[in-house]
């Protein structure tokens, strides 16, 4: 069994399973061996303030099933409903490919899948945002 390795900065944060674990002053790789375990970056994260697009809030979202501040089985629905949503916006392949991933993942809750499928809209997004209409 193989399982995740994650390589940490100096000081670097990651949030394990509800735990928030903090490197030492040099880099290190650490293996984390249970299947299905919750992991977030920190630096990844998401934070309240800067859930304010739909794509960031529905990232946010996701983050906090990971974090385990909110229950898979509460979020599971309202997460189908608003990837629903972002399918009538991101209609272009490569976005239609992501949200089928975050899709799948949260069906099979993989919420870390699911957070990263939905992470690589958010490019995406802050382009759309910039346009201003004339």
């Amino acid at each position: 069994m193989s399982g995740l390795v994650l390589k940490l900065s100096p000081k670097e944060r990651v949030l394990i399973n509800g735990a928030v674990i903090e490197n030492g002053d040099k880099r290190s790789r650490l293996s984390i061996m249970t299947p299905d375990a919750h992991i977030l970056r920190l630096r990844d994260a998401i934070h309240p303030e800067e859930a304010n697009t739909p794509v960031r809030r529905i990232c946010y979202a996701a983050q906090l099933v990971l974090s385990g501040d909110t229950a898979p089985d509460e979020a599971r629905l309202p997460l189908l409903r608003h990837i629903e949503e972002l399918s009538q916006v991101f209609t272009d392949q490569d976005s239609r490919t992501a949200l089928a991933a975050a899709t799948q993942a949260l069906l099979n809750e993989r919420y870390y899948q699911c957070l990263k499928a939905l992470r690589t809209l958010l490019q995406r997004e802050d382009r759309l945002l910039a346009v201003q209409p004339r």
